[in-house]
C-alpha cells in the first residue's frame, strides 16, 4: 500500500524537518503541533527553528502545497510522532521518563486513524515505549485490531524509528545516515521501510521495537560517558595545573585513543536525558551510565564555582571595586555550537544561576538568539560584550567566538578551550 499522505506530530527540531523532507519528495504531509505561533510560521511558508538548509524545504514544500501545519489531527496513511520525551523533574534520585506528550499524540490521532493505517514513534523513547503506544490506541480503539495482539495481520501496523541526526546537519543525515527501525511485527517493519525508502539513501536495519529503542539509548549514553570522562579530567587537570586540552590532544596521537573535548557539562533533548531512560529501568545494572550522569550533571556547578573563585581573584586586585561593579559576561547559552536550541544546556543553567546569585550585571551573548524574555540577564552583541565585561566565561564555541576579538580582561573561564 502506498502513502499517499503523511501525518507528522509535532513539529520541532525533528519533526520539521521530517516533514519537508517528505513534502520535497512530492508526498503530501500534514503537520501536527499544538503550538500555534509554530503552526502559523510554517504556513506562511518560514520555519520557528534555527536549523540550515530547512528554510529552503519548508518555503517550498508550502508554497507547492505539499506541507501544511494544523492543531487539530486529520486523516493519513502514516502517522509519524515526533514529540518530546523528557523526564519527570521530582525530588528522586532517578528521574523517571515522561511519556505524556506521547500519550498526548496517541490521543490525538486515535479517532482519525483507520484500517490499513501505519504509525511510527520517533521520539527518544525508553524500552517499551512503543508498545506503550500501541496500547494506548487499541484502548482509544476497539474497532481496530494492533499488533501486540493481532501481530502482522493487524488493522494498523506500528513501529520505532528513532532520529540519528547532529542539529545543525538534520538536512543532510536525515537523507544519508542509516535508520534502525523496529516493528512490533515483520509487517510493521517491511511498511515502515517502504514509507522511510520515500527519501533515505542510508540503510535501513531491520530489528524488533524494544532494540530499536535501546539501540538509540544506547548511542547516546555512550556519548555520554565518554563526555564524562573528558570533563572529569579537565576538572582533575585544573587541580593538578596542567592544560587539558595540550593533555587530551597528546593523548590522541595514540591510534588507538580518541579522547572527547570537554565542555561546561552535557545539554540537548537527548544525550542529557536518554541515559536516565536506562537508569530507570535497571538501576542496579546502570553502574557506570549513572555515574556519567552524575559527573556531567555536575560540571556547571564547577564552572559556576570558577566564576566564584575569579570574582574573588578580581576583588583582591581591585580593592576600590564592589561586587555589585562587576560585569560577568556568558558567552553562548544554547546547548550546543551554531544552533539557537536551548533545551537542557547547562550554559543556560551557568548563566541563570550566575544572573540569580551575582549582585552585579550578567549579560550573555547568544549570536543563535535575537531576543530572550523573562531572565535575569541580558542578551547583548559579541563587540559590546568583549569590550566592556570584567569576567568573562566561554560556555558554547560558536564559530563566531572562534578567531576573532577575546575579551579584554584577564578573567577569562574558557570551557571550550578555543580562546588559549
Amino acid at each position: 500500500m502506498s502513502f499517499k499522505t503523511i501525518s507528522v506530530i509535532g513539529l520541532g527540531y525533528i519533526g520539521l524537518p521530517t516533514a519537508a523532507m517528505f513534502a520535497s519528495r512530492k508526498k503530501r504531509v500534514i503537520g501536527l503541533d499544538v503550538n500555534q505561533h509554530a503552526v502559523d510560521t510554517i504556513n506562511l511558508g518560514e520555519i520557528h527553528i534555527v536549523e540550515p538548509e530547512l528554510d529552503i524545504l519548508v518555503e517550498a514544500a508550502v508554497t507547492e502545497g505539499y506541507l501544511r501545519a494544523t492543531t487539530v489531527a486529520e486523516a493519513a496513511d502514516a502517522f509519524l510522532i515526533a514529540v518530546p520525551t523528557p523526564f519527570k523533574k521530582d525530588s528522586s534520585e532517578t528521574p523517571e521518563p515522561d511519556l505524556s506528550y506521547i500519550q498526548a499524540a496517541a490521543t490525538a490521532i486515535a479517532p482519525v486513524i483507520k484500517k490499513g493505517d501505519l504509525v511510527i514513534l520517533e521520539s527518544t523513547s525508553p524500552v517499551g515505549a512503543t508498545e506503550q503506544l500501541a496500547g494506548w490506541l487499541a484502548e482509544s480503539r476497539p474497532d481496530l485490531s494492533f499488533p501486540q495482539f493481532a501481530g502482522s495481520n493487524a488493522d494498523v501496523n506500528v513501529a520505532y524509528c528513532p532520529e540519528r541526526v547532529l542539529p545543525g546537519h538534520v538536512v543532510r543525515e536525515l537523507v544519508e545516515n542509516d535508520r534502525v527501525i523496529g516493528g512490533m511485527s515483520a509487517t510493521c517493519s517491511e511498511r515502515a521501510v517502504e514509507l522511510y525508502r520515500c527519501f533515505v539513501k542510508g540503510e535501513l536495519v531491520v530489528t524488533n521495537a524494544r532494540t530499536a529503542e535501546m539501540t538509540k539509548l544506547t548511542e547516546n549514553s555512550c556519548r555520554d560517558v565518554q563526555i564524562a570522562f573528558a570533563n572529569e579530567l579537565s576538572i582533575i587537570c585544573d587541580k593538578l595545573d596542567i592544560d587539558v586540552w595540550e593533555l587530551i590532544a597528546l593523548a590522541n596521537r595514540h591510534p588507538r585513543i580518541n579522547i572527547l573535548q570537554p565542555g561546561p557539562g552535557v545539554g540537548g533533548h537527548c544525550i542529557a536525558v536518554d541515559p536516565w531512560f536506562i537508569v530507570s529501568k535497571t538501576p542496579s545494572e546502570a553502574r557506570i551510565i549513572k555515574t556519567a550522569r552524575a559527573v556531567n550533571d555536575s560540571k556547571p556547578i564547577w564552572v559556576v564555582d570558577q566564576v566564584k573563585i575569579a570574582l574573588a581573584d578580581y576583588l583582591q586586585l581591585n580593592p576600590t571595586k564592589l561586587i555589585s561593579d562587576i560585569t560577568i559576561g556568558c558567552f553562548g547559552i544554547a546547548f550546543k555550537p551554531d544552533i539557537d536550541d536551548l533545551r537542557e544546556s547547562p550554559a543556560m543553567w551557568i548563566t541563570r544561576e550566575l544572573a540569580k546569585t551575582h549582585e552585579g550585571k550578567v549579560i550573555a551573548v547568544e549570536p543563535n538568539i535575537r531576543e530572550i524574555s523573562g531572565e535575569d540577564f541580558s542578551l547583548v552583541s559579541y563587540d559590546e560584550a568583549v569590550n566592556s565585561v570584567d569576567i568573562a566565561v566561554l560556555l558554547v564555541d560558536h564559530k563566531e567566538f572562534k578567531g576573532g576579538k577575546v575579551p579584554k580582561t584577564r578573567h577569562i573561564i574558557d570551557t571550550k578551550g578555543i580562546w588559549g
